[in-house]
């Protein structure tokens, strides 16, 4: 699954690499870092070259964790898809001028301008982008990526898109408040401690608000769900 990433990058042995022999994964690992990534300073590459060490798991870890990879070192195949891709980038990005002529393989221009036809939801760089998205978006992980680019699309729309952001700009924070008109509904007998009181509630107010907003949001997103024809709401999960 990684011949055409590995062959783009000049790896010595495309066809034959086997990334479940620990030996050879982990020189891979050091290859892709030393001559495409380059992530750290080669003064700081000492412990992901000791491929013999017992800490060695952890500093893989370590850097998965530096290059901002959204995969655990336990997901062996996708970290490593997805630092194939970051390696591709920077490798084009380093020798523009040599891919620059370069023909795209496909020129459909129908297909082109729907570039989700085609979309191949088992892709691992598809699932590394939508698991980066979710997690710059705080968005909880699902097992269904679909789930998750859907619950991406909800976010962005409904706080993120012109008119949400026009919305929150149009908003009257900061006006102020005349806290006699509002009625608090008991005395303590201290006018400070009754306006304070006052703010107190208006805060509460305020807090449930913005919860029954979040609430809200919850509704549409698990609508959009079940509104899906895959969805069999009856069994409770997305159907294949």
């Amino acid at each position: 699954m990684f011949r055409r990433k590995l062959q783009a990058l000049d790896y010595h042995n495309p066809s034959g690499f086997n990334c479940k022999d620990e030996t050879e994964f982990r020189n891979f690992i050091v290859w892709l870092e030393d001559q495409k990534i380059r992530h750290y300073k080669i003064e700081d590459r000492g412990n992901l070259r000791n491929i013999h060490s017992s800490e060695w798991p952890a500093q893989y870890e370590q850097y998965l964790k530096d290059v901002s990879c959204p995969f655990k070192a336990e997901e062996r195949q996708e970290s490593i898809d997805w630092l194939l891709g970051l390696a591709v980038r920077l490798e084009y990005g380093d020798n523009a001028a040599k891919y620059q002529n370069a023909k795209p393989l496909n020129t459909d221009i129908s297909k082109a301008s729907e570039p989700l036809i085609n979309l191949d939801v088992t892709n691992p760089d598809f699932k590394a982008g939508v698991m980066a998205l979710a997690n710059i978006l705080q968005i909880q992980r699902h097992d269904d990526y679909l789930v998750m680019l859907r619950a991406i699309r909800i976010l962005v729309q409904e706080r993120l898109s012109s008119e949400a952001i026009a919305r929150s700009n149009s908003s009257k924070e900061g006006l102020p408040v005349a806290l006699d008109k509002h009625i608090l509904g008991f005395d303590t007998g201290d006018a400070v401690l009754n306006d304070a009181a006052r703010i107190l509630r208006l805060l509460h107010i305020e807090e449930l608000r913005a919860l029954q907003t979040k609430i809200n949001e919850a509704i549409v997103a698990v609508q959009a769900i079940i509104a899906d024809p895959k969805t069999d709401h009856r069994l409770g999960k997305v159907g294949r």
